[in-house]
This record gives C-alpha cells, structure tokens and sequence, in this order.
C-alpha cells in the first residue's frame, strides 16, 4: 500500500472537481483521444469522458483506479484506467496518438518529452504544476516536485503557446504558486 492508496481511501481528492484551465480550454477542443497523467481518481478523466472524449488515465495508486472505475460504472462511462507507476516508466506514450494530454499537480520532469512526441500534430497539450514558492503560508514541499519560474514555458518554446501563467491563481484552491501551459503542438 503506498501513501497516495491510503489518502484517496480516506477520501483524500475524492470529490475535487475538475481543475478550471482544463475544463475552460478543452470545451474550446473537439473531442478526440486523451490522455489524462497522473490522474488520482479521475476527476479530470470523468468530466473528459462525459464530454465526448475517449479518455486513458494512468495513475501509480490501485486505490485511485479503483474509485474512477466504480465512479464510471456507476454513471456508464468508458474511461480506459491504467494502473502504471510513470516514474519506472511502466506505461509508453505512443507517438503521435493523443489530441490532448493533461497533467495537473504532477511532475516528472522526463515525462516531458514522451508528452509532447505522444502529442498528434495540431493536439494540444495542458499543465498545471506546482512552483518554487517561498510563501511562509505554503507547506513546504520536495524541490524535485517543484517547477522553477519559467521551467514549464520553456519546454514548450517550440509550440504555440495558447495560455501561459505563473503565480497563485484564485481559480485554484491551492495556496501554492503554479505555473500554468496550454500549448499546441506545430509539427
């Protein structure tokens, strides 16, 4: 059992709601294959699927798995789940297969090149992950899960940036300062 089982089975982000930047920009997509990173228990995943997208979410957390399958048979949606742990690498992004990948409140900073090689041409691909803040307020935090200012936008330089942010957003109910990308991908 790791830690993140034990926090979702204690109802831990079970009914967070979907984060803002994903619902605002994906309405504005039409609907293809996504592929939701690091998806806890879905919340992401879920609202995708009700929209029309065929949805793949990965997640390290049986537990998180668990709860986004019961949650989509219960309400008859197809989400394909993965049970993958991404940092040994245990689910491939293939080439050129998704219109949209997301990843919110997750950083594994070698996933960035798969991400945008599994990205299709004209897809887009959305971020929202936790910055370096010196905020007194703000729990303290590994630095290895933490961007650095400008770290997120630099590794879309090659793309066409269509929201870019960092900062605390009142959008967000985390305290903690993120950096923010929407970005679609040229050739």
């Amino acid at each position: 059992m790791t830690d993140w089982d034990e926090r979702y089975r204690q109802g831990e982000h079970t009914t967070d709601q979907p984060h803002p930047l994903i619902t605002r920009f994906s309405s504005t997509l039409v609907p293809g294959r996504v592929l939701d990173l690091a998806s806890g228990p879905g919340r992401h995943a879920m609202w995708l699927a009700e929209r029309g997208w065929q949805v793949t979410a990965v997640d390290y957390s049986r537990t998180a798995i668990e709860i986004l399958r019961q949650r989509c048979l219960a309400k008859g949606l197809a989400v394909n789940s993965v049970i993958a742990d991404l940092e040994r690498h245990e689910f491939g992004i293939p080439p050129e297969s998704y219109d949209l990948i997301i990843v919110c409140n997750y950083l594994q900073r070698d996933l960035f090149a798969p991400l945008k090689a599994g990205t299709r041409i004209g897809g887009t691909a959305m971020a929202v992950i936790a910055l370096v803040d010196g905020d007194p307020n703000v729990r303290p935090m590994n630095p290895s899960y933490l961007l650095n200012p400008g770290e997120l936008q630099a590794q879309f330089q090659e793309w066409e940036i269509v929201h870019s942010f960092e900062g605390k957003s009142p959008a967000d109910a985390h305290p903690r300062a993120t950096a923010e990308i929407v970005a679609r991908r040229r050739y």
